[in-house]
């Protein structure tokens, strides 16, 4: 029995959400993306709340969307990109199990230009999606590294689902 949440982080289009509702559904608890329960609380799409709110009023409403899903219970809970950026958020995270979905830069690109979906996934840099992911993976791979219980590496996902399961088990 899973007595703490499990937290996915890592850059867009590393896989969370798929290996998040695989993962959940193998742990018989639910998966919850934070993304997807801000653009439901705030009732638009994350680049047109940015557009009228900033990037910090994205970031605190982020905040407030983690709290509320740590709240709810124990689940899996695929996290935005950015979830690391802040203390708050970071403090959270150590009250569960983080993996971090680790993905090479040239995969991740290859991903956001076969499916950009700006609306979901806007530009952080008004930069080409190549030079994009890896200016933020410089920035946040040493967060995202150094709040990661576990590394997990790239791969097909019946393999990142069982790296997963392992690393639960073992930290939870």
């Amino acid at each position: 029995m899973i007595k703490k949440n499990v937290f996915l982080i890592g850059p867009r289009a590393c896989g969370k959400t798929s290996v998040g509702r695989a993962l959940a559904d193998k742990l018989g608890i639910d998966f919850v993306d934070t993304d997807h329960e801000l653009v439901a609380s705030v009732g638009m799409e994350i680049a047109e709340y940015v557009e009228q709110n900033g990037w910090d009023g994205f970031r605190d409403k982020e905040t407030e969307t983690l709290g509320r899903v740590v709240s709810e219970g124990v689940r899996v809970v695929g996290c935005g990109g950015g979830i690391v950026l802040r203390e708050a958020n970071r403090e959270m995270l150590k009250e569960g199990v983080t993996l971090y979905l680790k993905t090479d830069p040239e995969v991740l690109a290859e991903r956001l230009m076969r499916d950009p979906n700006e609306a979901q996934r806007p530009s952080l840099t008004g930069k080409s999606i190549v030079d994009e992911v890896r200016e933020i993976l410089a920035e946040r791979a040493p967060l995202y590294e150094g709040y990661a219980d576990a590394v997990l590496p790239e791969g097909e996902l019946k393999m990142v689902v069982e790296a997963a399961i392992k690393e639960v088990e073992l930290l939870s």
